[in-house]
């Protein structure tokens, strides 16, 4: 590739980069916007911006800039959680180590590639980018051992700067463990694999065993019910009415009537819903507490949630093993109540581990399969090849601005495209493993995803773009490093406008939030939704940690090799430092925390990325015959994974568990103060499986009524709660005109009901007497 072409690729991603911001920076000033841009701040504060007509409002600006420049750590940490702080210290990382980086071999290591051979230097924009490259050092060089010096310094650095963030977030952690007083979670753990008796139930089972052997510690317990097909279906009516509840003192008749469904783009006409006449007597009916259809013995599935008195004894349980089966009596620390994935506790443990051989199975086989496109994007990259195979093309790529934008920019792109199927592919493997809570799957996604781009975009662009047919390149493991030490100086050019297109692009376009922006557009203008009903999504840690991660990777790979592509990766993290602060602050919601658990993923994977550096740098010595900077490279590999094995015993441990003595410090405060009654009498509630099944207070709702009840053109108010105050508002919407809210109200309540009953035991309970007969309406 010649310096040109990617010249080339740097205007259009910085054209872009400038465009997308500035219309970022007019766009969040937008009213209508409000709900994509401050969609955080907007759930906890409900504000509402003015629609008057504001000149600044079309005007670029950097306010945004300086203010999530001003935005502190604590402020951070305060409104996003450990996470956020964890993703904003691995781009700091990368500033610091890639500062030092740039400047070390930017001015000291990049003169010497470019003048490493006696040749005939060419004007550059037309010269090859391999100048650059340490391929074009002579062999036997005396000038290699600048290169080592480099490396060594660079190695040195980055092992000292991820040591300090290391202690810095693991203290980080244990301020979050220890500012939870309250947190449930703490004295809550999940027990799996129960086995099933047939003379008992499971809850009979649970509490028996807990109280024969953690008698002292033991406090309640919760069965954990298989019910997802009544949840769904309450959870579906409620949403539905949700987006109902506009009708406040609206008259919603029953008769059927022509109504014009209009989009804002379109209309057309059809009939709306008919009510049915209701019998009084069937009204009037009242579910059963004694009733068949709901005794679920056999929906119980072998799982619960088990309460301990202290912080200290949950601990404890859940790290020992409980019996002499491991497949039994299986206890774990419970996740937050908002981070629990109801769906995969009711699967069968003995299931998990042939889950997760089979989703490791078809992560690879996606992997093997994404290297068609891969090995298609790298024939872009050579045009010999590609004129070869596609003849027909040979006049068009005569022509230099065709060739510069294929060569530079078209192969970055397309991979790019390919690349946005990854994230949600393993994030539905990652869900058939079975993980018990959100934060769980959504880091699994994240280090599969890490895998997946890490081999596809970094190993198979390097192992095949040296020679497209070269596919077998894997077939000798013994001559990967020299293969790596030949390929990756040539590689160093894709991975740079890779850089451009995924990086710069890639912000630009995160920051615009163009599907928050077109979603919001189709909802306002097209379908004339209620701004209530916008949804705030939560980071994506599971595709943007893998991008920061395989970013780090080409640059301590390139660093020392082809120091050119440094410059363009500074300015990618220096902006997504200022991008990602900004969309913590004010778009993304905080809806669990994992406590750090992103930074051990952060750290393994920089020491892979400094050892590979540290070994392809010695397969590249030893090509250009330096024994004394070969010699010098294996004593650094060696220190740097003792480094790593230093900080796995030192720190690592706080990671996978919860100190003993700051757990015993909390229960030993909340004693003699005396807040330990109360969270126990909070934990009852903490994990209710139906917490969302309460009534949601219908207000306002009127129903035409005949005379005989059947319906009329008179209104009567169907009125919940009397005591509060009903205003009427008029029917924006006109596709929602003939709903039928008082059957949609009635539905919700009586699924409720029936839900509430299951929760409260009165399934495995004995018949009750007439009190339990309760009128669904007023439950």
């Amino acid at each position: 590739m010649k310096v040109g072409a990617l010249l080339t690729s740097a205007g259009i991603n910085i054209g872009l980069c400038v465009l997308f911001l500035s219309l970022y920076s007019i766009l969040r000033k937008q009213p209508q916007n409000v709900k994509v841009y401050f969609g955080r701040r907007i759930a906890e504060e409900n504000n509402r911006l003015r629609e008057a007509f504001i000149l600044e409002r079309f005007v670029p600006s950097t306010s945004w800039i300086i203010r999530s420049l001003r935005c502190t750590e604590d402020e951070l940490l305060a409104t996003a959680g450990l996470d956020a702080v964890v993703f904003n210290r691995i781009l700091v990382f990368s500033i610091r180590i890639f500062s030092l980086a740039a400047c070390l071999c930017v001015l000291g290591v990049l003169p010497l590639n470019y003048f490493g051979q006696d040749m005939l230097h060419v004007r550059i924009p037309s010269a090859s980018l391999e100048t650059f490259t340490i391929g074009n050092m002579q062999e036997r060089s005396r000038w290699l051992w600048v290169h080592c010096v480099v490396l060594y310094a660079i190695t040195g650095v980055a092992c000292f700067l991820l040591y300090l963030e290391y202690k810095h977030i693991a203290r980080l952690r244990l301020l979050h463990v220890s500012r939870a007083v309250t947190n449930p979670n703490h004295f809550t753990v999940l027990v799996r694999g129960i086995p099933k008796s047939t003379k008992e139930s499971f809850s009979c089972t649970v509490e028996s065993f807990f109280i024969k052997y953690h008698a002292s510690s033991y406090l309640s317990h919760q069965i954990i019910y298989k019910v997802g097909k009544v949840q769904k279906i309450v959870s579906g009516a409620k949403k539905a009415y949700r987006k109902f509840k506009h009708f406040k003192g609206t008259t919603v008749g029953q008769r059927s009537r022509p109504v014009t469904y209009r989009c804002g783009l379109c209309g057309a006409s059809s009939n709306s819903f008919q009510l049915l006449p209701v019998e009084p007597e069937q009204e009037g009916e009242k579910p059963d507490a004694n009733d068949s259809d709901l005794n679920l013995p056999d929906e119980d599935c072998g799982a619960a949630f088990v309460f301990f008195k202290t912080r200290y004894a949950a601990l404890i349980v859940s790290k020992i093993l409980q019996t002499s089966n491991p497949m039994k009596w299986v206890t774990s620390l419970a996740p937050e109540r908002d981070d629990v994935y109801w769906s995969n506790l009711w699967l069968p443990y003995r299931q998990l581990w042939l889950r997760r051989i089979a989703t490791l199975l078809c992560s690879i086989v996606f992997m093997f399969l994404f290297l068609i496109p891969v090995t298609f994007i790298q024939g872009l990259t050579q045009l010999e090849q590609l004129q070869q195979r596609l003849p027909f093309l040979k006049g068009l790529l005569k022509k230099t601005y065709i060739t510069q934008l294929v060569t530079g920019y078209l192969p970055s792109v397309i991979l790019q495209i390919f690349l946005y199927t990854v994230p949600p592919t393993m994030m539905h493997f990652s869900t058939l493993e079975g993980p018990v809570s959100h934060s769980e799957r959504k880091r699994s996604a994240c280090i599969k995803v890490l895998f997946f781009t890490i081999w596809n975009v970094f190993f198979v662009n390097v192992l095949s773009g040296s020679a497209i047919s070269q596919v077998n390149a894997l077939s000798s493991p013994k001559d990967i490093p020299m293969q790596l030490a030949r390929a990756v100086p040539v590689q160093a050019t894709f991975f740079t406008t890779y850089v451009l297109t995924s990086g710069w692009a890639s912000l630009s376009s995160e920051v615009m939030q163009l599907f928050g922006l077109i979603w919001n557009f189709i909802m306002k203008y097209v379908l004339r939704m209620k701004e209530d009903s916008y949804f705030v999504p939560s980071f994506p840690y599971h595709t943007e940690v893998p991008k920061v991660l395989l970013f780090g990777l080409l640059g301590f790979t390139c660093s020392v090799l082809a120091p050119l592509i440094l410059p363009f990766l500074l300015v990618y993290f220096f902006l997504g430092y200022v991008v990602y602060r900004n969309q913590f602050l004010n778009v993304y919601c905080t809806k669990y925390d994992t406590g750090g658990l992103y930074w051990p993923i952060a750290h393994n994977t920089t020491i892979f990325s400094i050892v590979l550096t540290q070994i392809i740098c010695l397969g590249v010595f030893g090509l250009k015959k330096s024994p004394v900077a070969a010699g010098f490279t294996v004593p650094l590999i060696i220190l740097t994974l003792l480094f790593n094995q230093y900080c796995s015993n030192r720190l690592l441990p706080l990671f996978k568990t919860l100190p003993a003595q700051d757990l015993i410090d909390m229960d030993r405060e909340d004693e003699q103060s005396g807040r330990m009654e109360d969270i126990h009498h909070c934990l009852h509630s903490a994990y209710c499986q139906f917490a969302d099944t309460d009534d949601i207070p219908l207000k306002g709702i009127h129903v035409d009524r005949d005379e005989d009840g059947s319906g009329s053109s008179g209104e009567s108010s169907c009125k919940d709660d009397s005591t509060q105050p009903t205003t009427a508002t008029d029917i924006s919407h006109p596709t929602l005109e003939g709903l039928p809210v008082s059957r949609l109200r009635h539905a919700v309540r009586s699924l409720g009901f029936i839900v509430r009953l299951q929760k409260r035991g009165l399934s495995s309970s004995k018949p009750a007497g007439p009190s339990s007969d309760v009128n669904p309406q007023t439950a």
